[in-house]
């Protein structure tokens, strides 16, 4: 029941091929070569398509600055994260300047994400659990605490079947990845 964490802040950005903008990779999981899960956090820094991910569902959430515009949606911070085919690469369209964005995206035929907001209990279970938060706060899990820092993510492979909660400010998303779909 070991909990990991790594912060956005820790890992140097990596420029996109496109030149739009830079993403800091958290964790592919369970290896970078063949993952299943990844997430990522992306500085969006100009109007522009998305990679397309063949056989991916993805979701995407801003975190800072004043949003985009993706299919006909409008995303700003503190909206529900936006779920959708990751094969498809809409367009994204910066509404006012740069922004900093999260990024999940599952292997689809590879087990089952399950996402919910973290506002207080997590209501979710699987084999491996993992809370990203953008301002940081305390996660607290069979009545161990561990503080996590801004663009934080932790995660649990096989965590006991005991309450986790989370209190902190900001946008903030429990996953849970099952081996069965």
């Amino acid at each position: 029941m070991t909990w990991s964490q790594i912060s956005a802040e820790d890992i140097r950005p990596q420029p996109w091929k496109n030149g739009g903008g830079k993403t800091r990779e958290l964790l592919a999981w369970p290896h970078p070569a063949d993952w299943i899960l990844r997430l990522s956090v992306a500085d969006i820094e100009q109007d522009g398509p998305f990679s397309a991910f063949p056989g991916v569902q993805r979701w995407f959430g801003v975190l800072r600055g004043h949003g985009v515009r993706l299919y006909d949606f409008a995303l700003t911070v503190g909206s529900e994260l936006l779920a959708f085919d990751g094969s498809l690469g809409p367009d994204c369209e910066l509404i006012d300047g740069p922004t900093l964005d999260f990024n999940l995206m599952h292997q689809r035929g590879k087990g089952s994400v399950a996402v919910e907001e973290s506002s207080g209990p997590c209501g979710l279970s699987g084999r491996l659990m993992l809370l990203f938060t953008a301002e940081g706060g305390v996660l607290e899990h069979g009545g161990r605490r561990m503080t996590l820092a801004p663009l934080s993510l932790a995660w649990c492979e096989e965590p006991a079947a005991q309450p986790m909660h989370f209190e902190g400010s900001g946008p903030a998303w429990w996953m849970a990845w099952s081996p069965k779909e």
